[in-house]
This record gives C-alpha cells, sequence and structure tokens, in this order.
C-alpha cells in the first residue's frame, strides 16, 4: 500500500529529516519515543526503537539512498506477520518534493494470512498519511520539534 504527498521543500530537506532517524518523535505526533539503538553514523543497518502507546517497534534501515530511498524493516507486530517494511522514496517536482510511501506486510500465502496482510497495510497507511503530514508540517514551519 502507497501513500504520497508533495512537501513543499527540496527532497535534500525532507531527507535531512527522514536521516535523523532516531529523530523520529519530532515530526509524528502519534510516536511518544524514538531513539537509536546504537551509535554511528546512519545507514544500512541502523536500527530505532519506537514508542507508541504501548507498543514498541524496532526499524533497521536495510535501503539507504541519499536523497532518494530510505528503506526499512519493521519487528514488534503481530506474530502472525512474517514480515513489515516500510520504503520512502522522494522525487523532485515543481512544487517541492513528492515523497511516497510504501508499506509492504507479509502475512503468508493463504486466504486467511493475505486477508490479515491486507488488513494491517490499511492501517498502516492511516500511519503513513500521519507521517507524511507530519513531515510537511516540519518542513513548512522549519520546526522539527514537538511543542
Amino acid at each position: 500500500m502507497s501513500r504520497t504527498a508533495v512537501v513543499a521543500a527540496p527532497p535534500g530537506d525532507a531527507w535531512e529529516v527522514l536521516a535523523d532517524f532516531g529523530a523520529l518523535a519530532r515530526w509524528v505526533p502519534e510516536v511518544d519515543h524514538a531513539c537509536l539503538l546504537r551509535g554511528g553514523p546512519p545507514g544500512v543497518g541502523t536500527t530505532r526503537r519506537v514508542q507508541v502507546g504501548r507498543t514498541t517497534l524496532l526499524e533497521t534501515v536495510r535501503a539507504w539512498s541519499p536523497p532518494v530511498h530510505l528503506g526499512y524493516d519493521i519487528t514488534g507486530l503481530p506474530p502472525a506477520l512474517r514480515a513489515v517494511r516500510n520504503d520512502w522514496h522522494l522525487r523532485p517536482v515543481d512544487a517541492g518534493t513528492e515523497v511516497t510511501i510504501t508499506t509492504t506486510v507479509d502475512a503468508g500465502p493463504r486466504p486467511p494470512q493475505r486477508l490479515v496482510a491486507r488488513l494491517v497495510a490499511r492501517r498502516m497507511a492511516a500511519t503513513s498519511d500521519q507521517m507524511l503530514a507530519g513531515l510537511a508540517a516540519a518542513l513548512t514551519t522549519g520546526d522539527r520539534t514537538r511543542a
């Protein structure tokens, strides 16, 4: 499932926000806390811990191509899900940057598993909409810290 928005900033500025991988809680209001689990330069292998209510997720970078693509695997969701991943793609457009988040959910090949995957993907699409809105707000105001 994919969601797309155009943000009024160049790709480098949008990438700067996304590349500050441990700072997710600063621009996504639904995230209570986020932090890196290891120091060092961000890139493939970087892992962040994300707290949303009582749910704790681990997100590990698997694709890092500044300033056009960030991809990460998500663990900590129900065990019925085999794999969940997000891919962010940034593309320059006249109005700024077209940002697309694609969420892939694999719950297995059987029809009930595919149904679960579709339901989870729909829920995560709503989260993607919130992340896109948070990114746009952070770039528009220039304030990447939540009040």
